[in-house]
């Protein structure tokens, strides 16, 4: 049995995890660190999908790294080119040569005498048993299952005498040319996979049980480009990045202030795009903008599939499956000869990795994030996470920043642990995630609460985050250091 120790161990090797290791070079060099992923590629996201038509639904000028500016014309990048990006940057910093893979980590105990962590390591091609230990545990594997994603309970399901497809299982050889298609959910995957199906589907069909906000948006950034041609690329990436950040938060501050004017902004940019369509029916959500995710068509391609009668949708409820497609509640029958589940993912805390702390085992429910990235109780652990109203990357790149300047912090002061610690009730509690997604009600029992007021909560707001994970103090009244 292999048995090694460094000082920080990064989980995850997709978007977050590269970022993690870029900062943990650049800002403690002296550290020994390891990547360990789970399946057999670096790219996290972008290298488990393979759905045609995979995109961002970021623009690429926040969604790439702070350190490495965007070069492409496209700022709404496909899912190649995305993955493309994320194995250069690696392999420019040398992060490739870090990464374990094919390794799961299983659970992670924490012996305050020992200050350090012990990892219970499995490996997928053998199932040998790897002891890890490591000063501080950095967890960059993201929010959901990557096993399968989520399939509600139909009726009838096994009836179906066609192939039924999950984006998240996508068959390299699937062969949809001239088939009969429907895709079920009305979210981000479904908006991407219909466009591109229908150049080659004989027919395809968006079931959805209701709407959800769909906004057109140019796939090129004119102004960025237009700068990346006059401009140095460095000040060219830090002012387009800026702008977009920027837009971004005057966005969803109008959107939070206006609700109701902002509802009707976006529906009646659908009805130009849609003229002679059921605006109302098909894309009038019952919930205000940002209680969910909005969903980003480039250039209006969901649109134009729609107008050009390549693609369809069609707003019911499911009764049952039958043998030749999918019955809805008004007993009309959507024939199939395959169905796309676009129904969503299941979400996890830190990859279900069981936690404990001097031989207690920590339950996710129990604890409260610090700062964004910490939990109450647990020593020399950050999780790294992103927005839900923004870019992904921007708050990791945040993270990383305070989890380098918390390590060089304890080194100069000759510690070894910094642990979190609140009184209970000496603050309130909210849900972490508050969005009315199904794929986040549906799990989020399983993760810590939130503060109302900071440091037990932040901002969901680039710049105030900017400033408390980058420049604030880190010996606080609540961060306990040994």
């Amino acid at each position: 049995m292999n048995q090694e120790h460094v000082d920080v161990l990064i989980v995850g090797a997709g978007i977050s995890g590269i970022g993690a290791a870029y900062h943990l070079q650049k800002m403690s060099p002296e550290k020994s660190f390891l990547i360990l992923e789970g399946r057999e590629n670096l790219g996290g996201t972008w290298d488990l999908f393979k759905y045609p038509g995979l995109r961002s639904d970021s623009d690429m000028h926040t969604l790439g790294y702070s350190f490495k500016p965007w070069t492409s014309r496209k700022a709404i990048a496909d899912g190649p080119s995305i993955l493309n990006y994320l194995k250069e940057t690696a392999q420019e910093n040398g992060i490739d040569k870090q990464i374990r893979y094919g390794v799961q980590v299983k659970g992670a105990s924490w012996c305050s005498d020992d200050e350090r962590w012990s990892l219970d390591v499995e490996t997928s091609k053998d199932n040998e048993t790897w002891k890890l230990t490591c000063g501080f545990l950095f967890m960059c594997t993201g929010y959901y299952d990557y096993t399968e994603g989520y399939l509600p309970c139909f009726d009838g399901l096994d009836t179906f005498s066609g192939q039924l497809v999950h984006p998240q299982n996508w068959p390299e050889d699937l062969d949809y040319s001239g088939k009969r298609v429907v895709v079920i959910g009305s979210g981000a995957t479904a908006v991407t996979l219909i466009p591109e199906m229908a150049k080659k589907a004989s027919h395809i069909t968006m079931l959805q049980r209701s709407p959800t906000y769909v906004v057109s948006q140019p796939e090129e950034d004119n102004v960025a480009n237009s700068m990346h041609s006059y401009l140095p690329h460095k000040l060219a990436h830090s002012l387009t990045r800026w702008k977009n950040i920027l837009y971004g938060i005057f966005i969803f501050q109008y959107v939070k202030r206006y609700p109701h004017k902002t509802k009707k902004l976006i529906i009646d940019n659908v009805r130009k795009e849609l003229p002679d369509f059921d605006v109302d029916k098909h894309f009038t959500p019952r919930y205000m903008p940002w209680d969910q995710r909005v969903c980003v068509v480039p250039n209006g391609d969901l649109f134009a599939s729609i107008r050009a009668k390549k693609a369809f949708v069609v707003t019911d409820q499911i009764d049952e499956f039958v043998p030749e497609g999918i019955k809805l509640k008004s007993g009309e029958i959507l024939p199939a000869d395959i169905i796309v589940t676009a129904t969503g993912l299941n979400m996890q805390f830190l990859s279900d990795v069981k936690l404990s702390v001097d031989g207690v085992n920590m339950a996710p429910d129990e604890m409260m994030t610090y700062k964004g990235l910490m939990f109450s109780g647990v020593p020399n652990l950050a999780l790294s996470s992103g927005y839900l109203t923004a870019s992904w990357t921007l708050k990791c790149d945040l993270t990383s920043t305070y989890v380098c300047r918390l390590l060089n912090y304890m080194d100069r002061k000759g510690f070894k642990q910094c642990r979190p610690k609140r009184k209970k009730g000496s603050v309130g509690e909210d849900l972490t995630m508050n969005f009315t997604s199904g794929y986040v009600q549906r799990a989020i029992h399983k993760f810590p609460r939130q503060g109302l007021k900071f440091p037990w909560r932040l901002y969901e707001n680039y710049v105030m985050d900017r400033f408390v994970l980058k420049y604030s103090r880190l010996n606080d009244d609540v961060m306990k250091f040994s």
